[in-house]
């Protein structure tokens, strides 16, 4: 980035789960367009990778690790406020943040109701609470956009877990939801990718990983898996570009809804 067009139009995204993977990724991708970005991690333990993605930022911009639980409404609200008094507005949200248990979905006795609830509370109610507090700062702008990462799991009922698949798919009508009630001030959308590099399931299970990349090479016509740069290019597509859609969820599959 030149110094140039650092920071040119001043906007400004909060991205929850910006440690890793694609939320990093989708980080490095608003700073490369010159926005400034407020990057959510967890806990101290990813407050180091958070901050090596903040500087990859070019002169002129800010990008800003803050701290939050996405599963607390006060962290949530933290996060919003924080991002508000740091550079006294918010365009843009990406619903990054998300956790799985690996568990086979014919394995019905391997999902508790504590796992359930627990992946709720990241994937689905995480979201919702982040869009709640941000709505009327998104709306003040006049053009707000969010973008929720979902998975094609939620279209599929595939995945990591029925629990996964489960929260994903509750994500995907919650984007809905939220699309109606904030327009005509804000768009809302979800990216459903299919299986991507960097991911929680490479990390989590480096063998089934392996497996599931061959199948979806197999199976897919354009014959790949994903890289988190590349799911992070669709949702700086839908923020900055696609102002003719809200309330779609995005399949990023490589074709794989053609095999029926």
């Amino acid at each position: 980035m030149t110094q140039e067009n650092s920071g040119r139009h001043g906007r400004v995204v909060l991205v929850t789960g910006a440690a890793s993977g694609i939320g990093a990724a989708t980080a490095r991708r608003f700073m490369a367009d010159g926005w400034h970005v407020v990057l959510n991690h967890v806990d101290e333990g990813q407050r180091a990778a958070a901050q090596a993605v903040a500087a990859s930022a070019g002169k002129g911009l800010k990008a800003v690790p803050l701290k939050g639980d996405v599963t607390k409404d006060a962290d949530c609200r933290a996060l919003i406020a924080g991002t508000v008094a740091e550079f006294g507005r918010l365009d843009a949200l990406v619903n990054a943040a998300g956790i799985s248990k690996m568990v086979p979905l014919a394995d019905f006795e391997g999902l508790s109701p504590e796992d359930f609830q627990r992946i709720y509370a990241v994937n689905t109610i995480g979201p919702f609470l982040m869009m709640r507090a941000a709505a009327p700062h998104l709306v003040a702008t006049g053009n707000g956009a969010v973008v929720n990462i979902s998975s094609r799991a939620a279209l599929t009922g595939t995945g990591s877990s029925i629990a996964y698949a489960a929260s994903k798919g509750a994500l995907n009508t919650l984007t809905l939801s939220f699309a109606r009630q904030l327009a005509p001030h804000v768009r809302v959308n979800a990216v459903c990718p299919a299986l991507t590099e960097q991911g929680f399931v490479e990390r989590l299970a480096p063998e089934s990983f392996a497996q599931r990349k061959a199948e979806q090479i197999a199976r897919s016509p354009l014959q790949r898996i994903g890289k988190p740069e590349e799911v992070a290019e669709s949702i700086h597509w839908l923020v900055t570009s696609a102002a003719m859609m809200t309330g779609v969820c995005l399949e990023l599959d490589f074709g794989l809804h053609l095999n029926g």
